[in-house]
């Protein structure tokens, strides 16, 4: 159980405190409501080339990182299709910090072209790396965009295109800025060996001047019903043949949400799941094989993974794998298989919640959903799932038109 208190500035910043005083440390955490899905088509990639321009000065501030190592804090931040994240942990005794550091990034950023020129080269190499020269780095660049036709999720957070960040402009990140970077449009939430009077007070300081902007309605095109099983086909100068499948399956906070992230667990959590003893152990067609689920706030996937043994073909794997994903929509699930399941969940779920960085962050994701008591509830749900849901989200999301599958075949090579 995460306890919490909540109030809300005058320009619309919602804060909310976790008192720990068996800690020396405080955790600072800002989640900004906008993630990859905000985009404009044609300009990918910008909450994430933020996530990077963030730290490279703000209006007062040069240096973002060199104050805080003075006082003896760390830093680190993360962008997803849903949100952008900064977190900050460091001794409680010297909170303000990270109160003036963040207050003073969310008033504005420097905007030096020279620090977007570096961090467009930043990510540019970063989409290189990640994406264009390592084997099966551009695997999501294909899945996203099979399995989403109309959601924004069809592109990767790093952008669509990499010319989008290539070509991006001053006045483009300062629009992007000037529309999401805003009081309004943001969470915080102080963990640690704080009070909650002790953070009203450094708020009114210094968050309470920042004005709001103005609101940022979110209107996204929703993801049609598959009704037909995709497939693609791909190669490339890889090890081995590689299998991707993609269901849809709904959102993080959505009903069935639990129940179809405890049927990836089933089919692929760890060694003891369906697919690794079928198909990795007993009848050894994969190197490696799993099964996960991306978690977005709205309807997500639930994917299936992994390399081929050698002489092992594409169409039989993926063959054998629909074997074992038609038994669980055919076959009730054994009580004390969901049982283990369950508990790995539940065991997750608890040790997650030991670190009081953790605590902070997913007190922000489920403000960020709606409501913060969603945060207290997840054990609760987790238990309310049986056998007879499992199946019937089995058949919900493990359809065949539900299901987008990538080939990705290994390029022979010729001597």
């Amino acid at each position: 159980m995460i306890h919490y208190e909540q109030f809300t500035l005058d320009n619309g910043l919602r804060v909310y405190v976790h008192e720990d005083a068996s800690t020396p440390i405080a955790a600072v955490n800002i989640l900004y409501n906008v993630g990859s899905r905000d985009e404009d088509p044609q300009r990918t990639g910008f909450a994430h080339l933020f996530e990077h321009l963030m730290f490279g000065g703000s209006k007062h501030i040069p240096s973002y990182d060199e104050p805080l190592q003075r006082v003896g804090g760390e830093n680190n931040a993360f962008t997803s299709p849903d949100i952008t994240n900064y977190y900050i942990t460091l001794p409680a005794a010297n909170i303000e910090t990270a109160f003036w550091l963040e207050s003073d990034r969310m008033l504005s950023l420097s905007f030096d072209p020279q620090v977007l020129e570096v961090q467009q080269k930043v990510v540019i190499e970063e989409f290189n790396q990640r994406y264009l020269n390592q084997p099966y780095g551009d695997a999501w660049l294909k899945l996203r965009p099979l399995a989403y036709q109309q959601h924004p999720y069809r592109w990767a957070t790093i952008g669509k295109d990499i010319s989008h960040i290539a070509e991006a402009t001053l006045d483009d990140v300062k629009s992007f800025f000037f529309r999401y970077y805003l009081p309004n449009n943001a969470i915080l939430v102080v963990a640690g060996n704080v009070t909650v009077e002790q953070v009203k007070q450094l708020c009114a300081k210094w968050f309470a001047p920042i004005p709001a902007g103005k609101p940022y309605l979110r209107s996204l095109p929703k993801e049609p019903v598959q009704t037909e099983a995709r497939r693609l086909e791909t190669s490339a100068a890889v090890p081995l043949n590689a299998l991707y499948k993609a269901y849809h399956m709904p959102g993080r906070y959505e009903p069935g949400f639990q129940a179809a992230d405890l049927l990836s667990d089933m089919l692929g959590r760890s060694k003891s799941s369906r697919l690794y003893q079928t198909l990795v152990r007993d009848t050894p067609l994969f190197n490696n094989l799993s099964a996960y689920i991306t978690a977005s706030l709205d309807p997500g996937l639930l994917v299936i993974q992994g390399t081929l043994n050698e002489g092992v073909t594409l169409e039989e794997a993926n063959a054998a794998v629909e074997a074992v994903v038609n038994e669980l929509i055919d076959q009730p699930v054994p009580d004390d298989e969901l049982a283990k399941v369950k508990n790995q969940a539940e065991s997750t779920l608890a040790f997650s919640e030991v670190e009081l960085l953790n605590r902070a962050m997913n007190l922000a994701f489920a403000a960020n959903a709606g409501d913060a008591e969603l945060v207290n509830t997840e054990a609760e749900k987790i238990q309310a799932v049986t056998p007879d849901t499992i199946q019937a989200m089995a058949r919900q999301v493990l359809r065949p038109e539900n299901c987008s599958t990538l080939f990705y075949r290994a390029e022979t090579t010729t001597a």
